[in-house]
Parts: C-alpha cells; sequence; structure tokens
C-alpha cells in the first residue's frame, strides 16, 4: 500500500478480518491497544467515529441555535474581544452591520461544514505525525494507519459538545455563552475570560482533561502503528502539541 493512500470510508475490503467498527468505538475506551492493533492489521477503515463526531457536533449546533442564537454567539465573540469591540464602536452603523452579518455567516459556516473541516483538519495533522514517527523516530507507519489511528483516539473528543449540550439545555445565561471554550473540561472554562490575561487564557485552555486524554491515546496508537516504543509515540505527540500551545500563547500575547 501506498503511504499516502486512505482506506475508504466505507470500510469495504479490509486487510483482513478484524474487530468490528463499534468493538474498536468501544475499545478505545476500555482497551484502546486493542483497536491500535487492529489498525496496524490493516483495519484502517474510520467511518464509525467519523459518524459520531458530525452527530455530536451537530446535536451542540441544534442546542446553540434553538437557546443560545446564532446572533448572540457572535455578539458574545465581540464583546469578549476589546479590541473588536472597539473597532465595532467606531465603526459606522452600515459597517457595523455589514460586519455583524459577515461574523454571523462565518460561525454559521463553520458550525454547517464542519464535518468537512475535521476531515481536511485529521489530514493535516496525520501528514506531520507521519512524517515525525517514520523519519524522526524509525517507525514504518502508513499514512492511513495515522489518519485511522486520529479518529479512534480522538473519540473522548465527543465530550466536550455532550457537555456543552448539557450546559446549555440546563439553562446557562445566552449572554455568557463562549463558543471558544463552552465546556467546563478546563480551567480557562471557570475564568472570566475579559479579566484574564490572553496569554493565560489560552494555555489554561489548552491544557484540557478531554485533549490531554486524546493526546495519550494518539501517542499510544501511534506507537503501536509504526512498530516504535511507547515513548517515541508520546514525544512525538506532545511535542507538536507543545510547539501548537506555545505558537497560540505566543499570538494571545502579541495580540493581547
Amino acid at each position: 500500500m501506498n503511504d499516502l493512500e486512505l482506506q475508504p470510508a466505507d470500510g469495504s475490503a479490509p486487510a483482513s478480518a478484524g474487530l468490528s467498527q463499534w468493538q474498536r468505538v468501544t475499545n478505545t475506551f476500555t482497551a484502546p491497544s486493542k483497536t491500535f492493533e487492529d489498525i496496524k492489521r490493516g483495519n484502517k477503515s474510520w467511518w464509525m467515529p467519523f459518524v459520531i463526531f458530525v452527530v455530536t457536533g451537530y446535536i451542540l449546533l441544534a442546542a446553540v441555535a434553538l437557546k443560545i442564537g446564532m446572533t448572540q454567539v457572535v455578539d458574545n465573540q465581540i464583546r469578549l474581544d476589546p479590541k473588536a469591540e472597539e473597532r465595532m464602536a467606531q465603526a459606522t452603523p452600515e459597517q457595523r452591520e455589514m460586519g455583524e452579518k459577515i461574523s454571523l455567516y462565518i460561525t454559521e459556516g463553520v458550525f454547517v461544514a464542519n464535518p468537512l473541516l475535521v476531515l481536511a483538519g485529521i489530514a493535516v495533522l496525520s501528514l506531520g505525525l507521519w512524517g515525525t514517527i517514520n523519519f524522526v523516530f524509525g517507525g514504518k507507519a502508513t499514512f492511513g494507519s495515522i489518519f485511522s489511528v486520529w479518529f479512534f483516539a480522538g473519540l473522548p473528543g465527543i465530550i466536550k459538545p455532550l457537555l456543552g449540550t448539557i450546559v446549555i439545555l440546563a439553562g446557562a445565561a445566552p449572554e455568557s455563552f463562549n463558543i471558544k471554550n463552552y465546556a467546563p473540561t478546563n480551567a480557562a472554562a471557570f475564568l472570566n475570560p475579559i479579566e484574564t490575561n490572553k496569554a493565560l487564557y489560552t494555555l489554561l485552555s489548552s491544557v484540557d482533561v478531554v485533549t490531554i486524554w486524546t493526546l495519550v491515546l494518539l501517542g499510544m496508537g501511534t506507537a503501536i502503528v509504526a512498530g516504535v516504543k511507547r515513548q517515541s509515540g508520546y514525544i512525538a505527540v506532545f511535542g507538536w502539541w507543545a510547539i501548537f500551545v506555545l505558537i497560540g500563547v505566543g499570538i494571545a500575547a502579541i495580540m493581547g
């Protein structure tokens, strides 16, 4: 198989008989090494976790649309960014109206196109991790196996939209809803983003329970499919994560 080849999402023609899609999903939470060993054997189909991501994402979208409102989401983001709020205050009524419309269209578009964004994002991240584990740590992973590992390792991420939905339906105040940090899975979720230093807020947002869980699974899965030590998988995964966090914190410090 070519290193850049992806297994079809319909799950057809696996390399050998292995776990079912549902078994791989449940094992990700109970016995993750079994899922990743199955992927290593050539069973790379990833459609089940992808469907789960899409469903949970649209559940959150429905809750936001019904209980918060997209216009309120946009207004909150402007209010949480003093510089953006200042620009809107200085704009003419026509410019302000146009800016709000554009922001609303972008927000709605991101929600609706989220499945495509997930696919594109995981493809790019998989490419970087595939190169790192093979060329830096001497692994033998195919791109398809890393791509599949990403989907299954990311399954804990469904907790965030489900928690966010529960928080919204439980009566969260629409004017305090922050679409960028809507689930109480990190310390920043309990802080005021306006009063907190932006660099610190970004750092605390990044140190997220669900994110760390996902990274641990990703490091494990990457090591297994690449045939290297677990330590190498963790170094590769957490190394990239640390780079992205530092970049985000740096940008926040500059923009703050």
